[in-house]
């Protein structure tokens, strides 16, 4: 196209092969010669518009390679956000399901006591023990999840002993109850209760003085707990 334009703009000035010297006298050669140049000039910018073309198809494949990288991104974020909050579900699903609660009593017995030495008492009436914390053949309850408890413990004693009960946390002594021995009364009664932050595994207990006497008949000793909220 740009030859065939240059052409008739040289026709139009009068370019012709009229006879040698004529001042509109352009010889073969150097007719040749032009067109040669207007050829190559002619590839050159279409090989420049080519690389235009490409350079454009370029820098528009980058730009949807971005967006895809950042709807990919956004994608992921929001993936992340499900499984969190998935996870956060599950927890909260997970501690509504763990119950924990029990009532024990040192029933089936008249005294018990006195010991020569302190005994752990062993409550071998259960009365409730939702989620099998509490053990009825050691009187022990074990913590199954991390989380803040309420214990209670309650006692019945009369004549000729007092009564010193202290629950246990694992190996520390955390409360009390304890009546002297009856002088004028016939019979005492006590008890005692507390919050305990626990950790699963963590062991909760009583445990009786030595020369010490309770009175495990008719359900009037017993030590209860249940979890009050998972931490």
């Amino acid at each position: 196209m740009i030859v065939s334009i240059c052409l008739l703009v040289f026709f139009g000035c009068g370019l012709n092969f009229a006879q040698p010297g004529d001042e509109s006298y352009v010889s073969k050669t150097e007719f040749d010669a032009l067109k040669e140049k207007l050829e190559n000039l002619e590839t050159k910018l279409r090989d420049t518009e080519i690389r235009q073309i490409n350079s454009d198809s370029q820098i528009a494949e980058l730009k949807n390679q971005e967006k895809l990288q950042a709807i990919e991104t956004r994608l992921q974020d929001s993936e992340t956000r499900l499984n969190n909050s998935e996870n956060q579900i599950m927890d909260l699903r997970k501690k509504e399901r763990t119950k924990v609660m029990f009532s024990a009593a040192a029933g089936g017995r008249g005294a018990i006591g006195p010991f020569k030495t302190d005994t752990t008492l062993i409550y071998r009436a259960v009365i409730t023990n939702i989620g099998g914390a509490y053990s009825p053949s050691t009187g022990i309850f074990t913590a199954p999840v991390a989380g803040v408890y309420y214990f209670t413990l309650f006692h019945h004693t009369g004549k000729p002993y007092g009564t010193v009960l202290y629950l246990y946390k694992n190996n520390q002594q955390v409360i009390m109850t304890q009546n002297h021995k009856a002088v004028h009364e016939t019979a005492h009664n006590g008890g005692n209760a507390v919050f305990l932050q626990l950790q699963p595994g963590d062991q909760v207990y009583v445990r009786m003085t030595a020369n010490s006497f309770i009175w495990g008949g008719n359900y009037h000793t017993t030590f209860s707990g249940f979890l009050v909220s998972q931490v």
